[in-house]
């Protein structure tokens, strides 16, 4: 799935338990506040600070039980709409529960304890205040949105920019090397043509698509076909898949940009070339995928090598937030890049 086909959460999930607490805090702070307000007319009670607990806890909770359960269409509405709503259904339910709350006091009481026309204002002021309260809020998550918005287009950039990224040089190389073999071996060269097309159809394919690991994997290995047509018994590479590929999934060309940086920076400058060693595995739940290179002496950190991997992390955040890492451990002997991610739950 593309980043920018997948569901806008403009509305969380108020339904999770952190959620939960977070609206019981801020609910029992509000009747803190409003209880200390009153107390600068009248003496301070710790009956109308229970009174104002259990009323306003009721009204954020029953709040977020309904927002919980209308979400899904709330986020696919525009942001303006989905801010109203959200403000009125807190607004209908400050107001239906005062004047339910009215209702229970006057029964408990067994007479009437104040005129109907005096519950309604009542129920209007608690509407007015939750329509305000709501707001507020409502206005924070708007310009949370429209922050995460140009985070996520200036993503798509970046990525788009990885993706369409094919170093001149490794597209000249690889004309050539087809060129010459036309004449010599035939069939090498066809499958030579074969795989430079695909690789230009995924650099140029979907944005932040996902594919399964097979289908990296099998990208990978055409994209170091045709270098060791170029670099011969210099390049020799170590597969160590100790998952099953059919049922992973990962950003396609997630892998190989770094297969193309560990044989740029890593192999290339030796002259007796290296091993590349490329090695898949399951832990904790989780996905490891490590690169690892020779490291040419005095060799230092590539620009472009940064760049494909700031934009690697980037990807995997926007898909995975914290649970996804890249980390690097340039030793003395050898480049170490090493992904992680959660594993999905149809993976």
């Amino acid at each position: 799935m593309a980043i920018e086909q997948q569901q806008r959460q403009f509305l969380p999930n108020l339904c999770s338990t952190h959620s939960v607490l977070v609206v019981v805090v801020i609910a029992q702070l509000l009747a803190l506040v409003t209880t200390l307000t009153a107390a600068l007319y009248s003496d301070f009670s710790f009956e109308r600070l229970a009174v104002s607990s259990l009323f306003i806890q009721w009204v954020a909770l029953t709040s977020a039980a309904l927002l919980c359960g209308l979400r899904p269409t709330i986020n696919k509405l525009p942001l303006g709409w989905a801010s109203l709503v959200v403000v009125m259904v807190v607004v209908i339910d400050a107001f239906c529960f005062s004047l339910m709350a009215g209702q229970v006091l006057d029964w408990m009481a067994s007479e009437v304890l104040m005129d109907r026309r005096v519950w309604v204002r009542e129920a209007l002021i608690s509407a007015a205040i939750a329509a305000i309260i709501g707001g507020v809020v409502m206005r924070y998550f708007f310009v949370q949105e429209q922050l995460r918005q140009k985070d996520e287009a200036e993503l798509q950039s970046r990525i788009q920019a990885l993706q369409s990224r094919i170093r001149p040089h490794f597209l000249f190389n690889s004309m050539n090397i087809i060129a010459s073999l036309i004449s010599v071996d035939p069939e090498a060269a066809e499958q030579a043509v074969e795989d430079l097309a695909r690789l230009f159809r995924a650099s140029l394919g979907e944005t932040g698509s996902m594919v399964t690991l097979e289908q990296e994997l099998s990208l990978v290995h055409r994209y170091i076909r045709i270098e060791q047509l170029r670099m011969g018994d210099r390049l020799r590479v170590e597969w160590d898949i100790r998952v099953d590929p059919e049922k992973v999934t990962i950003p396609q060309l997630t892998l190989q940009p770094l297969v193309e940086n560990a044989l740029y920076h890593g192999i290339q400058p030796l002259a007796a070339g290296g091993l590349l060693k490329i090695a898949v595995w399951q832990e904790d739940g989780r996905v490891r995928i490590l690169v690892s290179n020779p490291k040419p002496p005095g060799n230092s950190d590539h620009q472009g090598n940064r760049m494909a991997l700031e934009n690697i992390r980037l990807r995997l955040a926007a898909l995975h937030g914290s649970g996804a890492s890249v980390e690097v451990t340039p030793a003395t002997e050898h480049y170490d890049v090493l992904l992680t991610y959660p594993l999905k739950k149809g993976d």
